[in-house]
C-alpha cells in the first residue's frame, strides 16, 4: 500500500514512545493529582486577579514582561511567546494594559520597529501584590503538595512493573 505524504508527515511527527514501560494506576492516580494541583492554583491565581481588576491573560502578561526575558527589556513578541498566543492577539493585550496605564511603550533607541515594554509604577504595584499572593498560596499549599507529587513519578528507567 502507498502512503501519501501527508501520511508519511504525521506518522514523523507522531512522539517515537521509548520504553515499553506500563503505566500503573499509581501513575494515573498521581498525573490526575497534579493536574489537579495546577488547576487549583491557576484558580486561585486567576481569582487573584480579579480582585486587582485584571484578568488573568493580564495578569500574566505583567509578569511575562516583569520576568521572561532574562536580560533587557520585554517586547511584544516575547509577551505572545510567553503566553503561546499569536502576535497580533499581544498587540491587542498590551493595548489594553497601555489603556489601564499598566504599561508603556518605549522605542527601541537601536531600531526604530521595535519596542520595548515597560510596566508602569501602577502595574509594578498590582504585579507585586498578585505575585506575593501566588507565592504565598504556592508555599501554603500548592508547594507541599506538588513536592509529594512529584516525588511518586517514577523514573522512567526504573522497573517495568
Amino acid at each position: 500500500m502507498v502512503r501519501g505524504k501527508k501520511a508519511q508527515r504525521v506518522k514523523e511527527t507522531l512522539p517515537r514512545r521509548t520504553t515499553g514501560r506500563t503505566m500503573r494506576d499509581s501513575d494515573y492516580a498521581a498525573l490526575a493529582q497534579f493536574r489537579f494541583q495546577i488547576r487549583s492554583f491557576l484558580a486561585f491565581s486567576e481569582a487573584a486577579a480579579a480582585q486587582q481588576g485584571l484578568t488573568p491573560r493580564q495578569h500574566q502578561a505583567l509578569l511575562g514582561i516583569k520576568g521572561f526575558v532574562p536580560a533587557g527589556p520585554a517586547t511584544v513578541g516575547d509577551v505572545a511567546r510567553f503566553l503561546l498566543i499569536r502576535h497580533h492577539s499581544a498587540v491587542e493585550l498590551i493595548d489594553r494594559l497601555a489603556k489601564l496605564r499598566l504599561v508603556s511603550r518605549v522605542a527601541d533607541p537601536e531600531d526604530a520597529r521595535r519596542v520595548h515594554l515597560k510596566l508602569t509604577k501602577t502595574g509594578e504595584q498590582k504585579l507585586r501584590a498578585l505575585s506575593q499572593k501566588n507565592l504565598e498560596e504556592l508555599r501554603r499549599a500548592a508547594s507541599p503538595a506538588l513536592s509529594r507529587l512529584l516525588k511518586s513519578f517514577r523514573n522512567p528507567s526504573s522497573s517495568n512493573s
